[in-house]
Formats: C-alpha cells, sequence, structure tokens
C-alpha cells in the first residue's frame, strides 16, 4: 500500500488571496449597505428634530459614494475611458452645494444600489461560466518515491503518476494506467453516460472518476490541459468588451450633452437652482452603464449552459450579424467516423460482414472497428480469429472457424496473392473480404450526417441565414449528395485548407457576415478567416479552443444553433434595455426641467428605472 501525505505549502497565500477576493466580490454590497444605513439614522434624527446630526448623517452617505465614485472616473480617465458616472458625481455634488442633503443622500443610496444590482446581476448571469471554474482541481496525490503526496497541480509534469479517487476531477491530460477506470465525460463533452477507459487509453482534465481509484500517468502539464484551455477561454469571455461597448460610451457622450443642456436652460428660464440637481437626479446614465454588460453576460452564461463557449461579448454581437454560413463536412455535418453503408458480393451479406467482423476483432483500425460495430449492431454471433496477422493500415489476415479470412485493400488482397475479381463498387472507401472457401465481396463505408444535421440547416434559416454552402476537401460527387439532402445552396469541393479559406474571403468580400463551422484542426485557416469560426469539437479540445471564436463542447449541432440565437436575444435585449431606459430618463428629464419632478422623487423614479433595465436585461440567461 501507498502511503498519502498531505501539504499545506502557501496555504497562507491562498487565504489572503481568498480574503482579497471576497472583499471586492462584496464591496458593493458594503457600500450600499453602509448608505443605506447613514440615509436610515439621517430620517430617524430628522423626524426626531435633531436637524444638524441628520444633516451630518446625510452627508456622510453623500461623501462615502463620492469618494468612491471620484476613484473609479479618475482610474477610467487614466486608462482613456470616459466615466459616464460623471453625472451622478455632478448631481452628488450639487446637493452638497445647494445644500440638498436628503436628495443627495438619495441619490447615493440609488447610485450604490444600482451597483448593487450590477454586482448581483453579474454574478447571477456568469452562473454557468462560474460552473466550470468552480471544478478547476488545486492539487493532485503524485506517487513520490513510494508514496503519495498531495502536490499544487502547477507542480505536475508529463510522466507524473497520479492517483485520481472516486469523485476527483482529473487535474491534467494523461493515460488510464493499470486497472480500468470509469470515467465521466459530461462536464466536457455533455455526454450523460460514463465510459469505461482500459489500460493505455486517454483522458481529458475536466473529466472526473465516476468509479473506484484509478493511476493516471501525465501527458501534459496542468497549465497546457484540455481543462486549462477551457478556462482560459472562459476568463477571456468574461473580460472581452464588445463592440456595442462603444456605442453606448457615445450615446453617453450625447446624453451627458442633453442633460447640461437641458439643466442649465431649465436653470435660465426658471432661475431656481434646485432645478439643476432634479435634472442630473434623473439624468444618471444607469441604462447604459448596466444594460449592455448585464445582457451580454446574461448571453455567455446562457451559451454556456447549453455548451457553448463563446470567447467575448464582441464574438456575441458578431453572432446577431449572420447572414452567411459556410460548413465543413467530416467531423462537422457527418459524425467524422467510417460507418458500413453496403455490401455486395457471392454470399449473403451478413456471411461476409460476420467473417469480416471476427478477423477484424484483431485490429484497432477505424474501418475494422465500424466492421465490427455494424457486426453487433445486427446481432451477428462472431468466430474467434486465430493466428491474426495485421499489416498496419493494409489490411489484417486470421483464421476464422477453419477458414483463411483476409480483409483490407486491393494491395493488400493481391500482396497475399489472391487474384479473385471482387465486385465493382463506387465508394470512397471500401475493404475487400476474401475467404478460403470461395467466399468474397466488398465492404463501402460512408460518413453519415450527424442526427440533427438537417434541423441544424433548418433553424439556421429561420434565424436569418439567407446563404448555406459546404466547403470540403472531399470529392465532388459526395460533397454534392449530402448538400443536395440538405438543402444547401452552393457546394466547394476538393478544396485544401488554404483554398476554404479562399471561399470565406469571397463571402466577406461580398459584404456578407460570414459563419465558419470546422473541426477545430484542418479548418484554423478558415475559422480565423471568418467573422466568427464555430468549432465542433471531436477530441483536440485545445487546438479548437485556439483556432475558433466559439467551441461546442457537447456533441452535435444544437450547440451551433443555440449560439447563434443567444447572440440575437441577447443583442436585442441590450438595444431594447438602452432605447427604453434612456428614452424613461431622457422624459423624466423633461418633467424635472419644468419643475414637476423635486429632486427626492426623481431619484426614486431614476432607481426604478436601473431596476426594470436590469431584470430586462437578465432575461438574457433564459
Amino acid at each position: 500500500m501507498h502511503s498519502i501525505e498531505t501539504t499545506s505549502s502557501k496555504s497562507g497565500t491562498v487565504s489572503f488571496q481568498g480574503f482579497i477576493g471576497i472583499a471586492k466580490r462584496h464591496s458593493p454590497l458594503v457600500l450600499f449597505g453602509c448608505a443605506v444605513s447613514f440615509l436610515a439614522m439621517g430620517l430617524i434624527s430628522s423626524l426626531a428634530a435633531h436637524d444638524n446630526l441628520a444633516k451630518t448623517l446625510f452627508s456622510a452617505s453623500i461623501i462615502l459614494i463620492l469618494g468612491r465614485l471620484l476613484a473609479e472616473i479618475v482610474s477610467k480617465v487614466t486608462r482613456g475611458e470616459f466615466g459616464l458616472d460623471l453625472i451622478a458625481g455632478l448631481a452628488m455634488s450639487s446637493a452638497l452645494l445647494f445644500g440638498q442633503y436628503l436628495a443627495g443622500a438619495i441619490v447615493s443610496v440609488m447610485y450604490a444600489g444600482g451597483h448593487f444590482l450590477e454586482s448581483y446581476a453579474h454574478r447571477r448571469a456568469e452562473s454557468g461560466m462560474t460552473d466550470l471554474l468552480s471544478r478547476v482541481p488545486r492539487s493532485a496525490l503524485r506517487l513520490d518515491d513510494g508514496d503519495y503526496r498531495e502536490v499544487l497541480i502547477q507542480s505536475i509534469v508529463p510522466g507524473d503518476r497520479l492517483l485520481i479517487r472516486r469523485g476527483d476531477v482529473v487535474p491534467a491530460d494523461g493515460n488510464v494506467h493499470g486497472r480500468s477506470a470509469i470515467i465521466d465525460q459530461s462536464a466536457l463533452t455533455g455526454e450523460p453516460l460514463p465510459v469505461r477507459l482500459e489500460h493505455g487509453q486517454g483522458v481529458s482534465s475536466g473529466a472526473s472518476n465516476a468509479g473506484d481509484a484509478f493511476e493516471l500517468i501525465v501527458s501534459s502539464a496542468a497549465e497546457d490541459s484540455t481543462y486549462a484551455h477551457i478556462l482560459r477561454l472562459v476568463e477571456q469571455a468574461r473580460h472581452a468588451r464588445a463592440p456595442i461597448y462603444r456605442v453606448a460610451d457615445k450615446m453617453g457622450l450625447w446624453f451627458l450633452a442633453l442633460t447640461l443642456a437641458v439643466a442649465g436652460v431649465s436653470v435660465a428660464l426658471s432661475g431656481d437652482t434646485s432645478r439643476l440637481l432634479s435634472v442630473l437626479v434623473v439624468a444618471t446614465p444607469c441604462p447604459l452603464i448596466l444594460a449592455v454588460p448585464v445582457a451580454l453576460v446574461a448571453g455567455m452564461s446562457k451559451a454556456a449552459r447549453d455548451g457553448v463557449l463563446v470567447k467575448g461579448a464582441g464574438v456575441l454581437e458578431a453572432l446577431s450579424k449572420i447572414d452567411t454560413v459556410i460548413f465543413d463536412k467530416t467531423g462537422t455535418l457527418t459524425i467524422g467516423e467510417p460507418a458500413v453503408a453496403s455490401i455486395v458480393g457471392n454470399a449473403p451479406s451478413n456471411e461476409l460482414l460476420r467473417l469480416a467482423a471476427s478477423a477484424e476483432l484483431a485490429s484497432a483500425h477505424p474501418l475494422g472497428r465500424a466492421i465490427v460495430m455494424e457486426a453487433r449492431r445486427r446481432c451477428l454471433t462472431l468466430g474467434h480469429p486465430e493466428q491474426a496477422a495485421e499489416v498496419a493500415g493494409e489490411g489484417v489476415e486470421a483464421l476464422v472457424e477453419g477458414r483463411r479470412v483476409l480483409v483490407g485493400g486491393p494491395a493488400f488482397v493481391r500482396s497475399r496473392g489472391m487474384a479473385t475479381q471482387f465486385p465493382a463498387v463506387n465508394a470512397s472507401a471500401t475493404a475487400l473480404v476474401w475467404a478460403s472457401d470461395g467466399k468474397v465481396g466488398s465492404i463501402c463505408f460512408e460518413d453519415r450526417l450527424r442526427s440533427d444535421a438537417s434541423v441544424a440547416v433548418d433553424k439556421l434559416r429561420t434565424l436569418g441565414a439567407s446563404r448555406i454552402i459546404l466547403a470540403t476537401g472531399d470529392r465532388a460527387e459526395v460533397a454534392r449528395n449530402i448538400a443536395e439532402e440538405l438543402g444547401l445552396d452552393a457546394v466547394e469541393a476538393d478544396l485544401s485548407a488554404a483554398a476554404k479559406v479562399d471561399v470565406v474571403s469571397k463571402a466577406k468580400d461580398g459584404g456578407h457576415q460570414v459563419l465558419m463551422v470546422g473541426d477545430g484542426v484542418n479548418d484554423a485557416p478558415a475559422l480565423a478567416a471568418a467573422n466568427v469560426g464555430l468549432a465542433v469539437v471531436r477530441g483536440n479540445l485545445a487546438a479548437a479552443a485556439e483556432a475558433a471564436d466559439v467551441v461546442l463542447l457537447k456533441g452535435g449541432l444544437t450547440g451551433l444553433v443555440a449560439a447563434v440565437e443567444v447572440g440575437r436575444r441577447s443583442m436585442k435585449i441590450a438595444l431594447q434595455s438602452v432605447v427604453i431606459g434612456i428614452g424613461l430618463s431622457a422624459l423624466a428629464m423633461a418633467f424635472a426641467g419644468a419643475g414637476l419632478l423635486p429632486p427626492v422623487q426623481g431619484a426614486l423614479l431614476q432607481e426604478v428605472i436601473d431596476v426594470a433595465v436590469v431584470l430586462n436585461a437578465l432575461r438574457a440567461l433564459r
């Protein structure tokens, strides 16, 4: 038995960093609570006729929030950004200047409340992506000098031998060592059923152990693992800004100019300086500050829950404008694995298939696996292969029930001295079958369409894709058959990777917004050239994440439709929130400028508008 030792190095650093993280996360709530407390105590003091104490408490609320606000404005200016919070700062400053302490305190509470609402909305909106981040392992049990010691995952290197206990998340890519393992890959692939992996088979980090403990031989450092790439993608998505943010910034500049103009005109015409504060209070541009980020982050979280990782808010916005979709074929519209399509020969197809599958039990070739799978699907009883010999990539020879059986390509069969005439077939991949009792035949293969391919194409059209193109390196005849079956608009076949880029560029030059859908590896140049590149993962998730803007973690094409739907809906909700929020604020400004909306009531009305905007933006989660 190996013993297990636990080390707690850097625990103090981790605890301190955790404390800092918690403090940052809850600072909006703390500030809001302080502002509310000062306002409440001030109101109580005012009712008790302690006017000076009330003014002091109201002022404390204003100064606390105003100080934090000014720090944010300075920080933004130093980064070259314009702070739309300037209007709120002017409102609180004006309240202090004109002695409107109660109104100023309400503004401070409403502003702090708005940021608390934004913080809460972001946490709720990010919950789908946080589910991924919460699974990341911090340590692992590594075999060192005969004992298992708990080490930080940063110290794991290829070749390390780890113990993965029941329920543990696999910390790095590797291979099963010794006994078989039962692995739950649902977090990575969406496949709900655990799979059994034997000695030597690969395990991706981020999967979890659903069975007994097993040993893993690490094949890549934790920082280079599959799951690490997912986490980097999630973090990149969290911090990316969409072009619509810049539109909101520009709108904010115009809104600030309008605010100052309305405030100036109302004071000049009425001579009542309190109207300046009334206008500033209802003009705080929270719809611009809150609506866009909340809606887009909510959209990315919704996509993550559907098994779709979107690299950033800008990608989500680009998805909403897609009008042309270009599909790769192999592994994208099709499953990417060969399957038996037909069998022809001088014997019943089931008998030819049974003999071929019996011989192929000794082979790991993809066509051999397809033959065995088809035989098992047909519930055929297979014989035991004896004296099996395989020439890698060419064919296999074995004794099956006393008969010599050859399965392979024409060159392999000829090399064994067989000059038999085999049935002529027209297929991109075939395997010849020869048995010593005179049975001969040809097994034809196909790469079958995904079961949801047709539905996905139809839904893309309803979502606004006016042109859908197939761009593949496969033969023209095969490509045309698939395009006809799915009702695609155009076919480009026999393409190299560079030629696929030309297809994408031509569509973009025609003024179209192009979504390229591929497997993320051999289609990488075309994925990068498109307005949005979407990778349907078939194994190498790391390569897919690097090449594409959007990565489908779950099988099938339903995630593709979900990504486009989420992009369109999130943008619609974001723009809707901005227009409605700014419209209501502008209307309130007109009433305030006319003297019909005092500062206190205006502050309360503005908060109602802010809450409505946030709740509307959160609809993108549904």
